[in-house]
């Protein structure tokens, strides 16, 4: 593989990590209830399923043997950035109804 093949899939992989951690540490600030309010699960269940993916993220990199873990763990954070985090400041601020 060429060097600038495997810093490209590098980067990648740290990237989704990162990702990870920010929303482990989204999900742990935000208030129990929002979850509640928000008709998502419930703020244990989002912290273990971020938290896994970016135990995955950590310890299988992206293109290597453990690239179906590496995926899985992605797809679960990137589940929480888009859907659950946006609904959960919408609740927490107040939905705006125009």
């Amino acid at each position: 593989m060429p060097p600038i093949a495997a810093w490209i899939m590098l980067v990648i992989s740290w990237a989704g990590t990162l990702a990870g951690v920010f929303a482990f540490i989204h999900a742990l600030t935000q208030r129990a209830d929002a979850f509640a309010a928000a008709d998502r699960k419930t703020k244990p269940i989002w912290l273990g399923i971020t938290g896994a993916g970016t135990v995955a993220m950590g310890l299988f990199g992206f293109g290597g043997a453990g690239t179906l873990f590496w995926l899985a763990g992605i797809v679960a954070v990137l589940v929480y950035i888009v859907d659950v985090r946006p609904k959960l400041i919408e609740v927490q601020r107040g939905g705006r109804n125009w």
